[in-house]
């Protein structure tokens, strides 16, 4: 079975997962399945809830903003999060939730298999490495499991703190050359 295959498999397993909390729309990611970087976001806001795609509202805008500045696009990475279904009022996910969540996402990074894993906030940088702090950490490569993990700030932490956005296009910038340096970052 291929890549496209397994994951729209994995998908219907979840829509039919009736242990899944929360009532809304499933927004199972997307993007390039045959990606290198795969950017890993908390869960679902409003309109990604409307329109089914992760990072699609003003969050989702910013961060194709930074992915273009880099010259890449979109669809050149694999966009999800770790809870699949929006939380009410916009809440953080809650450590159940994550919890329910997480075979589905280690069996969707497996089988993407990216090279890096960007995660987008502290609760997907948390879900990977509790250790780590989002102010502290954001923007530095950790090697995990054969691959490499680059926690980043939400996108919407940015656009609440625009002092940060010099900084957060400067980080984007590091994954061409992390690529490139992957095999040597991994040792």
């Amino acid at each position: 079975m291929n890549k496209k295959e397994q994951l729209k498999q994995l998908e219907e397993k979840m829509r039919g997962d009736a242990a899944l909390p929360l009532p809304t729309n499933l927004v199972f990611g997307e993007g390039n399945i045959n990606c290198e970087v795969m950017f890993i976001g908390e869960a679902p806001g409003e309109q990604e809830d409307i329109q089914k795609r992760p990072f699609v509202g003003r969050g989702g805008q910013l961060l194709n903003k930074m992915i273009e500045a880099i010259g890449w696009k979109r669809e050149d990475v694999y966009i999800t999060n770790i809870v699949k279904r929006r939380p009410p009022n916009n809440r953080d996910p809650l450590p159940e939730e994550i919890e329910v969540y997480k075979p589905y996402l280690t069996k969707q990074i497996e089988i993407i298999n990216p090279k890096i894993i960007a995660t987008l906030g502290r609760f997907s940088m948390n879900y990977f490495n509790p250790n780590l702090k989002i102010s502290r950490d954001h923007g530095k490569v950790f090697r995990m499991n054969g691959r490499l993990l680059v926690p980043m700030y939400h996108p919407a932490a940015i656009l609440r703190n625009m002092g940060l956005i010099g900084e957060y296009e400067k980080e984007f910038k590091k994954f061409p050359k992390i690529l490139e340096k992957f095999d040597e970052l991994l040792k």
